[in-house]
């Protein structure tokens, strides 16, 4: 294998264990959006575009290249090489290594694709469970406030009750009456009002759930993909190992 498809090899066996540590479930999307802003990736990705699109171009004309070497050797059929067997074993071997590359460069390329949507995604799902705690928190702390004006809006009734009665003056017992009615208008209003504000956050708390469950059944299908697509690299190469084998016996 030369230098070139041996960094080529050495960069896809890197995505694939990148990929599989994304995978990992016993760490957080959280702790992942932690590490993904931290320092030192900052100052990674600080051209991270240029990064992507320069090796999405080497990586395109490799793969362009190892599809023309796969079809320069593809002449067995084509042309007669029965009197001449060093030949066919010659073009075999380089077909078999013209069409090794092409595989390599097609799946690092494919991976590189798959890890960009995979830290996407993780820092969108990150963000949603923040907001999700965020709308939570929200909504427990207007519950609880509704619930605290509730109870001094009981008491404070109780106790202009009481001095309505105990007034002597039916005067003050109408002007008593009146501001206690003006009292209760207005804290019934506050009431109403934070009841309104809760159902907004309620509402928002369960937009938010339902994007966290739409963005895991996401990343759940590009892990069964990435799967399928290993799967069948396997018994790709299971096919060419096994020519390969026969010739050496």
């Amino acid at each position: 294998m030369s230098l070139q498809w041996t960094a080529v090899a050495t960069f896809l066996y890197a995505e694939v264990f990148a990929t599989l540590l994304l995978c990992v479930p016993f760490i957080s999307p959280t702790r992942w959006n932690k590490i993904f802003r931290s320092r030192l990736v900052k100052a990674i990705m600080t051209y991270g575009n240029t990064y992507f699109v320069v090796l999405i171009l080497i990586l395109v004309f490799l793969l362009i290249d190892a599809g023309r070497e796969v079809r320069k050797y593809s002449v067995t059929e084509k042309v007669d090489l029965t009197n001449n067997p060093t030949a066919v074993e010659h073009i075999h071997m380089k077909l078999f290594r013209a069409q090794r590359n092409l595989y390599i460069a097609g799946f690092a390329l494919l991976l590189w694709f798959l890890l960009r949507r995979l830290v996407t995604l993780l820092s969108q799902q990150a963000c949603m469970i923040a907001s999700n705690e965020a709308f939570k928190k929200q909504a427990e702390g207007a519950s609880t406030a509704a619930k605290k004006y509730m109870e001094e809006n009981e008491t404070l009734q109780e106790t202009l009750r009481e001095a309505g009665i105990a007034a002597p003056e039916a005067g003050k017992k109408a002007g008593g009456r009146a501001g206690v009615e003006e009292e209760n208008k207005k804290l019934k209003g506050e009431v109403h009002q934070l009841k309104d504000e809760l159902d907004t956050t309620k509402k928002a708390l369960q937009k938010c759930e339902g994007d966290v469950k739409a963005i895991k059944k996401q990343a759940e299908n590009l892990t069964r993909e990435y799967d399928r697509l290993l799967d069948e690299h396997s018994k790709l190469q299971a096919q060419k190992d096994g020519p390969r084998e026969k010739k050496d016996d």
